[in-house]
């Protein structure tokens, strides 16, 4: 087994190693989501918190970790008899990305269950991390049912498996890890509500803390037993004050003031629901019991607001998680100052100049307590530490210059504008691509998944995951007599079992390729063109879509963004996008043939949705050369002949128009749609308005949104 890296010699990130030893010390509190940029210690820093962890007593032989003391009643070991018990470090179980349902949870024998009616279950990963830690890398990029899963059991402490009537039940209780990078993607705000604590991290852009970081990865990976060694003392350190402060903690009183203080701090940052209320008051608990307090003080409020708010704030996912401190101290402010104890317990002295992780140590992020957001002992002197400077202060953001424009530009190509806003978003229309896929689980077209509506039967391929008892019993039927049957039990042999093939919903490529020539220029017409598709970008985020963005202006088109799950990403391109130019529709729609081809290779089971923004005018034919229109027409056919479904966003505007936007449409072998047509409630606006008469109905692939 490699010796891990020593939590204690871990440079910088107070605040995560804080949120980590909080949950140590209270797995209650609900487990931490660490978002941050890559190669900034997220694992480095979970697998280190593994060692501080106290060892674990459980029954002898107990595949599901029952504590000696209280075993579990329902443990499918039991019942468990009293006897000597069996100590062993506490665990961190890793779930891979692509890990199926069964590794999670467990997985019944069928065949056995319906054949001889026994429970023969083999236990999952949640069975393994039970009183240990469940690590989740790229939490994000996870299906949605084994997220769901996940969270449920973790809420719980129990994790239940349950088969055509046959089901299992076992304790899960465990500390939830879960690291993402957001230029992946996004949780849903549901899911994200899920997890007590967040941090963000990132690299340090001070040159003395990035060099001691060299420094210190450099020793470990040449000697990674001495490098632990000479971090041993203060790991045992840290690892008696976890021990210490769990024994303290059903000591600690939250008073009145505590909780109102909780409260009008969710109803001042208009939190929903009352799980952040309930993390909170966990999280300033462990905070007074870390700091060796029997007794809740402001200070643990307002450290218990900055983990535990940050990420309930966001209400799409183009807000960016956060809290204004401001405002929190203002909503604390209201409130006295903390009473003293009646017998007040001695405080460990402050750290001096030189002794704390701030001042000496290669941290430079807090002081020891909470208010530093630290919590965690100095780091020791030895030849590693370096003394790290501040952060380097941000500097505030130039303001956005939006020079005037003209409201009308030639099509021939004028000069670059600035980017403007886009307008407010929508509800969209849905969008999807016809036919039955076989991609990733999402929420846009009919697909066959693993969750969903039964819609038949087959042979399992591979391991049997989701039983057909109808089809199963069909097939076993006719052979019983052969079998020698004699009781009222059926005799069922593998051959007989029968998959059952579900119907639900896929996520889908949307390829999002926007004109942003001159045509498109008019200020008021671009923030509208934005606004649409920020709002596409929105409905291909509720619907679990990857993105990619092409624009075509001048004489070329750009991929703007490759294909990704993170639409934050896409639109902040979009946000940026300047206009101007000539049309050069046929290399845009060129660029998104070979985009597609490259995708489909990376990626066959999605299939892919274009979205093309433009008003149909093609005045520029680029590199290629040749007629404009002809070869736009051509690229057009090229990409239906494909079988690649298209939508037409038409952005013409005015009085007259020239329905070029139509005829691209009618070559892409798809629907064109206006940009008022997009909204969901436009129709039903209409059919108030009494015109519903002269609208033509749209075609099958645009439906309603649910």
């Amino acid at each position: 087994m490699s010796t891990p890296y020593p939590f204690t010699a871990l440079v910088g990130q107070s605040d995560l190693r804080l949120a980590l030893l909080l949950n140590a010390v209270s797995p209650a509190v609900g487990g931490v989501l660490v978002r941050g940029e890559k190669g900034t210690a997220k694992s480095t820093a979970v697998r280190a918190l593994s060692t501080l962890l106290p060892q674990v007593d459980v029954v002898p032989g107990c595949r599901f970790s029952c504590a000696p003391t209280a075993p579990d009643p329902a443990c499918p070991d039991g019942p468990h008899e009293a006897g000597p018990a069996a100590a062993r470090p506490a665990r961190m179980v890793e779930l891979p990305v692509g890990a199926s349902e069964d590794r999670l949870v467990g997985a019944l024998d069928i065949e056995r269950a319906l054949s001889e009616g026994v429970k023969a279950f083999e236990p999952g990963l949640l069975a393994d991390a039970h009183r240990g830690i469940l690590y989740v890398d790229e939490v994000n990029l996870l299906h949605d049912h084994l997220i769901d899963l996940l969270l449920d059991a973790a809420a719980m402490g129990a994790s239940y498996v349950e088969r055509e009537g046959v089901s299992v039940r076992h304790a899960a209780r465990f500390l939830l890890v879960g690291t993402m990078n957001p230029e992946e993607g996004e949780l849903r705000p549901q899911l994200l509500d899920r997890f007590g604590l967040t941090v963000e991290v990132a690299a340090s852009r001070e040159p003395l803390q990035r060099v001691e970081v060299v420094r210190r990865r450099l020793a470990y990976e040449d000697d990674p037993a001495g490098f632990a060694g000479r971090w041993s003392g203060d790991e045992a350190e840290v690892r008696a004050r976890v021990v210490a402060a769990r024994a303290l903690l059903p000591q600690v009183r939250l008073g009145d003031t505590s909780l109102l203080q909780i409260a009008a701090t969710c109803a001042g940052f208009e939190v929903d629901g009352m799980r952040a209320d309930i993390v909170m008051a966990r999280t300033a608990t462990a905070l007074a019991a870390w700091a060796g307090r029997t007794e809740v003080r402001k200070e643990d409020v307002r450290q218990a607001a900055l983990l535990a708010l940050p990420h309930r704030r966001r209400r799409n996912p183009f807000d960016a998680p956060g809290l204004d401190e401001e405002k929190l101290d203002r909503i604390l402010d209201g409130f006295p100052d903390d009473e003293p104890e009646p017998e007040p317990e001695p405080e460990p002295e402050p750290e001096g100049p030189g002794e704390g992780p701030q001042d000496g140590g290669p941290d430079g992020g807090g002081s020891d307590g909470p208010d530093g957001g630290g919590g965690v002992p100095p780091q020791g002197s030895g030849p590693d530490d370096a003394p790290a400077a501040e952060p380097e202060a941000q500097a505030p953001a130039e303001p956005e210059t939006q020079p005037s424009a003209p409201e009308n530009e030639p099509a021939s190509g004028p000069a670059e504008q600035a980017a403007v806003r886009a307008a407010e978003p929508f509800r969209t229309k849905m969008l999807s691509v016809p036919g039955l896929g076989e991609g990733a689980s999402g929420r846009r077209s009919r697909a066959r998944t693993a969750h969903g509506r039964t819609t038949g039967a087959q042979r399992p391929r591979g391991q049997l995951t989701k039983l057909h008892l109808a089809a199963t019993v069909h097939a076993a039927a006719p052979h019983q007599k052969a079998r020698g049957r004699t009781g009222r039990g059926l005799i069922v042999r593998k051959d007989d079992l029968r998959q059952a093939t579900r119907e639900g919903r896929e996520g889908n490529l949307v390829l999002f390729l926007v004109d942003a020539s001159g045509s498109m220029a008019a200020r008021q017409r671009m923030s509208a063109v934005k606004g649409a598709v920020l709002s596409l970008l929105l409905d291909a985020y509720q619907r679990r879509d990857k993105v990619g963005l092409i624009t075509f202006r001048g004489s070329s088109a750009e991929l703007a963004l490759p294909p990704t799950s993170s639409v934050d990403a896409a639109a902040a391109r979009l946000e940026k996008l300047p206009t101007g130019g000539r049309t050069p529709l046929g290399a845009g729609l060129l660029k998104a043939h070979e985009v597609l081809r490259i995708e489909r290779l990376r990626d066959p089971s999605r299939r892919p949705l274009l979205v093309v923004v433009t008003d149909g005018r093609a005045t520029s034919a680029g590199a290629v050369g040749g007629d404009p229109r002809e070869l736009s027409a051509r690229s057009a056919r090229l990409l239906a002949a494909g079988g690649v479904a298209s939508v037409v966003v038409d952005c013409e505007s005015g009085p007259v128009r020239l329905g070029l936007a139509g005829v691209l449409a009618a070559d892409l072998g798809g629907p064109a749609v206006t940009l008022d047509g997009l909204r969901a409630d436009s129709l039903a606006g209409l059919v108030k308005a009494g015109l519903s008469k002269s609208v033509r109905t749209p075609s099958p692939t645009l439906r309603r949104a649910a």
